[in-house]
Parts: C-alpha cells; sequence; structure tokens
C-alpha cells in the first residue's frame, strides 16, 4: 500500500533578502553552513550582513560577524548607508562582530596545526549572545597561509562539524577561484549549500546575477536570477519566466478620453489588461498615456511610471500643457516616477528593481515610457520584456507599454514580438499633406472586445485630448487644414444644394399657384356652363310646354266650332 504519510521537510532559516526566500523555498539550510562565493565586489559581505541584520531585526535570532579583513567600525561604516545600525545591534546584544586579523607570514604550519583556536573564540561569541546566526568572512584569508591540501581539507571538514554540532546556520563567504567555485575548491565539496554572486559587465553595462549552485536536502532554483543592490538593500528577482496561470481582472476602465472610450465596445479597456502605446517621435506617446494615469489617480488608484527619457519633474511640467495636474496625485501619494537611464542598469538589474518597486509600491497601474530605449542583444531584451510583462500580469496590474517607431509601418524588425504579447494596441502616426503635419490614432486591436477601426485625428490642447473624425473620401484620408477645407467645401456644397433646391420647391409652388389659378377660372367657366345650360333646357322645356297648350287650346276652338 502507498505511504500518504508527508516526506519531512529540510528546516530552513528565512534571509530576509527579497526574492531570495522565494527561490530557495524558505531560505538557508537551517543548522548547516552555507558558501556565498563569488569574484571581489558582487556583494558577497553585503549579503552575509544583509543575513545577520534581518535575522536579529525580523527574527529574533541573534548573530555573530567573525571577519578576517575588515575592522568591525569599518563593516559598520560600510553598511550604515542601507540603513544598517550594526553598532547599535551590538549594543543591545543582538549581535557580535569579531575581527580576526590573520597573517600568512606568521603561520607556522605543521601537523599538529589546528582551529582549536578559532573555534574557542567563536564559540565565545556564540555562547555570549546566543547566536544562531554565524557568517566567516572570507574564508580564503583565513587559510592563506596552508599549502597542505590534506590539512586544509581536514581543517574545513571540521569546521563545517563544528558548526554543524552548535546548530548554527552559518554563511562562509570565498573568493571566486580558477576555474572551480573558491580558490581552494574544497569548500564548495563540504557545504550543504553553495549561492554563486556573479558581477559581469557587457557593453559597458554591469548586471549582477545570482545562483544557487547546490543545496542539499531540498528544492530549488537553477537559473540565473538578477539581483539589485542600491539603498534599500539586496532584493533578487526570484523567477524568470511567469507560467500563464494567473488570474484575470474584472471590470473596464476609463481612459479619461471619451472620445478614445467610444471607440472600444466596453467603453474602456479590460483591467488588468497590456495595453502597447506605439509611434513615431512627436505623436503625443507620453501625453497620451498621462491622460490615462491622471484618470487612474481621480479614481483613487495608484500609478508607478517608469521613465527612461525624461524626469518626472519634466513629465509634470509637459502633461500641464494639456490641462493635467500630476503634480498634486504625486503629492496625494498616487502617482509615483522611477526615471533612470537606460544605461544606469542592465537589462536583469532593471527587471529587478522594477519587481522591488512593485511589491513596495503596490500599484494598480503601471506605466513603461518606452521599452524601445532598452539597449541588450535582440534574444536578452525579447526575455527581459516577456519576464516583465509576465511579472505586472501576474499581479493584476494594467499595464501600459510605450515604444518608438521609427516608420509608419505596423511591423518593424526590432518589434521583438512584444506587439503580439500585448491585449490591446494603439497606433499614433503622424500624418504630412499640404506643407503640414497632423498626428492620427487607431486601434489595431483589442482582445476580447469590439472595437472601432477607424482613423481618428488626435488633437492636443489645454483643454486636453480630443479625437475627431478624420475625412476619408475618394482621394485618401485628409486630416488638419486639408480636412478642414474639405469639410468648408462640403458645407458649401450642402448649402448651394439646399438652395438650389428651395429654389426649385418656390418654382414648383408658383406653378403650382399658377395651375390652382387656372383650375379655379376653369371652375368658374365649368359652372357658369352648367347654369346656362341649366337655363337654356329650362326654357326649352317651358317653350315646348307652352306649344303644346297652345296645341291642345287650337284643338278645342276647333272641336267647339265644328
Amino acid at each position: 500500500m502507498p505511504d500518504n504519510r508527508a516526506a519531512p521537510t529540510l528546516p530552513k532559516t528565512p534571509t530576509g533578502i527579497a526574492g531570495f526566500d522565494d527561490l530557495t523555498f524558505g531560505g538557508l539550510p537551517a543548522g548547516r553552513p552555507s558558501l556565498i562565493c563569488g569574484a571581489a565586489g558582487c556583494g558577497k559581505t553585503l549579503f552575509a550582513t544583509t543575513f545577520l541584520v534581518n535575522g536579529a531585526t525580523r527574527y529574533d535570532e541573534p548573530g555573530v560577524f567573525m571577519s578576517f579583513e575588515e575592522r568591525a567600525e569599518d563593516l559598520a561604516a560600510n553598511v550604515a548607508s542601507l540603513g544598517y545600525d550594526l553598532d547599535g545591534l551590538v549594543a543591545a546584544g543582538k549581535l557580535a562582530i569579531d575581527h580576526v586579523r590573520v597573517e600568512p607570514s606568521e603561520i607556522e604550519e605543521t601537523g599538529a596545526f589546528d582551529l582549536e583556536g578559532l573555534f574557542i573564540r567563536l564559540g565565545f561569541a556564540v555562547d555570549g549572545i546566543g547566536a544562531k546566526r554565524v557568517v566567516l568572512d572570507t574564508i580564503e584569508t583565513l587559510f592563506a597561509g596552508f599549502t597542505d591540501l590534506s590539512l586544509l581539507r581536514a581543517e574545513l571538514r571540521r569546521l563545517f562539524g563544528w558548526i554543524k554540532d552548535r546548530g548554527l546556520t552559518a554563511i562562509i563567504t570565498g573568493e571566486r577561484g580558477e576555474g572551480q567555485l573558491t580558490r581552494q575548491g574544497l569548500e564548495e565539496y563540504v557545504s550543504d549549500c553553495v549561492i554563486l554572486l556573479d558581477h559581469r559587465v557587457t557593453d559597458q553595462i554591469t548586471t549582477r546575477r545570482l545562483r544557487v549552485v547546490k543545496y542539499r536536502g531540498s528544492a530549488h532554483g537553477t537559473n540565473e536570477y538578477p539581483f539589485l543592490i542600491d539603498h534599500a538593500g539586496i532584493s533578487v528577482l526570484p523567477v524568470t519566466s511567469a507560467e500563464l496561470d494567473y488570474a484575470v481582472p474584472t471590470g473596464v476602465i476609463a481612459t479619461g478620453i471619451p472620445d478614445l472610450d467610444s471607440m472600444l465596445g466596453p467603453g474602456g479597456f479590460y483591467r488588468g489588461s497590456s495595453i502597447l502605446v506605439s509611434g513615431a517621435s512627436g505623436t503625443g506617446k507620453t501625453m497620451l498615456v498621462a491622460t490615462i494615469v491622471d484618470a487612474a489617480c481621480r479614481r483613487g488608484e495608484r500609478c508607478l511610471v517608469f521613465a527612461f527619457e525624461e524626469s518626472g519633474a519634466q513629465i509634470i511640467r509637459n502633461a500641464a500643457s494639456i490641462g493635467l495636474d500630476l503634480e498634486s496625485h504625486r503629492a496625494r501619494g498616487l502617482l509615483r516616477f522611477e526615471a533612470a537611464r537606460p544605461s544606469l542598469y542592465g537589462l536583469e538589474t532593471h527587471l529587478a528593481r522594477m519587481h522591488r518597486d512593485l511589491d513596495g509600491f503596490e500599484p494598480r497601474m503601471v506605466v513603461i515610457d518606452p521599452i524601445s530605449a532598452l539597449r541588450g542583444p535582440a534574444g536578452e531584451l525579447q526575455g527581459m520584456l516577456l519576464r516583465m510583462i509576465d511579472l505586472i500580469k501576474a499581479r493584476g496590474i494594467t499595464a501600459i507599454f510605450t515604444t518608438l517607431r521609427s516608420d509608419g509601418s505596423l511591423v518593424q524588425d526590432d518589434d521583438l514580438g512584444v506587439s503580439s504579447l500585448m491585449d490591446s494596441w494603439i497606433k499614433l502616426q503622424n500624418m504630412e499633406a499640404n506643407g503640414e503635419r497632423t498626428r492620427t490614432l487607431y486601434v489595431i486591436k483589442a482582445r476580447g472586445m469590439s472595437h472601432s477601426n477607424q482613423i481618428r485625428e488626435f488633437l492636443m490642447s489645454s483643454s486636453g485630448i480630443q479625437l475627431v473624425d478624420a475625412y476619408i473620401g475618394p482621394s485618401g484620408v485628409l486630416t488638419g487644414t486639408a480636412r478642414i477645407v474639405q469639410e468648408a467645401q462640403e458645407r458649401s456644397e450642402a448649402r448651394r444644394r439646399i438652395q438650389e433646391s428651395e429654389r426649385q420647391l418656390r418654382e414648383v409652388a408658383r406653378r403650382r399657384s399658377a395651375i390652382d389659378r387656372q383650375l379655379e377660372e376653369l371652375r368658374a367657366s365649368l359652372e357658369a356652363a352648367e347654369a346656362e345650360e341649366a337655363c337654356l333646357r329650362a326654357e326649352t322645356a317651358s317653350r315646348t310646354a307652352d306649344d303644346a297648350d297652345e296645341r291642345r287650346a287650337l284643338m278645342a276652338r276647333r272641336s267647339a266650332a265644328e
């Protein structure tokens, strides 16, 4: 019979580092040593310090930091900019920092040499504050004077065994070696968990990545994950691609442009959808998006704007020219701008930064303006944009992406397949005719809803954005003054037709009146003729009667004479 009992899980100690605990399903192995390795400047010491600080402040687990390179005061000064008060934690008895000076030239390596003195010193610090967490930074310095690999391996195993016997969750940092994870190549084999940090430079842009090389007794993410180090500390993007199983929010959001809403069947876009606004430079992409953001903030929704070409202050100033007061929304905490040049970070770092900001601000709407400003190899750029879209859609956030298109076509070689990932696509285009340039707008697609397929002229003024019907005739689409002239001609022609129709109606009325008069005359003549006819008939009848009476009288006289 199958055993339905749940399999035992490996106890884990959370690090408190955003994203890292997710990809390791709980953190580092509890009561075991973990190795953090990488080249200089990749963030090993900061990772370890964050592990100790979070343990002391969030999980009530005191820690010991034993440094073989940095002094305690230097370490405290280096992490103070992140808001870590190491001196305060030491004073509160939640953290102990011990600097052990190791000079390889002073070490006399003999077969009887061991780390007993280190164990005593470390054990005293652990017992002094009841530590649950330990950091040794870095192990290469401790073993720099050893040349006997058998002795080094034995002491490493002894050190790791001592940590396990004491039930301490430990981080041991190590420098990256040539062709192996560490210089000695031994720590990675005796550690229960190995984390590799990498700080690479591509096209003069740096990117930090993290990979869990091994994790005994536990499943873990095996890919490379970007991580970010800034004033907020360390944050790791835990996913490389989201599954398509996220919930679909319900409801429709208005754009703040009634004419645009009328072009969409439900009267707006679906909440939680991804919207692409594309167009050449100067077509009004940012102002269109600013209007949608203004409408969202007026509904009381948080909006987060990632700007790669303009500062937040510049966008606010420009939006004021069309009657939008974005500054009031920012003052109320509903609108936040995160502006940075695309070259400031690598692609993955931008993604990690967005992940952290989404979790911190919890917006209902996100704007990325523009995604075409991001630079990198085509494959990496497409993968980053795909993860960005999935990251936002998985949270049910309405996302608006703008992209610069250098021509008027619907498809470009540098599209990177982003348009196919979008739920709706609005295209803005400049049209030049008769010595002037006008803007047009049309909806290329809107999944799940009916939408207008007409081209609308796009006007911006101090009263906002307005869409007007473009003239479509045998000669093509007319916009701007050409549309105005054509409409004036059509109005003049309409007036002429009306006047001609009215003239014809007056002529018909005159003719009808004349005919009516003729009819009245004819009717009067007819009545006269009928009266004359009746009179003649009466006279004839009277004369006939008189003749008959005379004949009868004459016959009577004759008869009497006879």
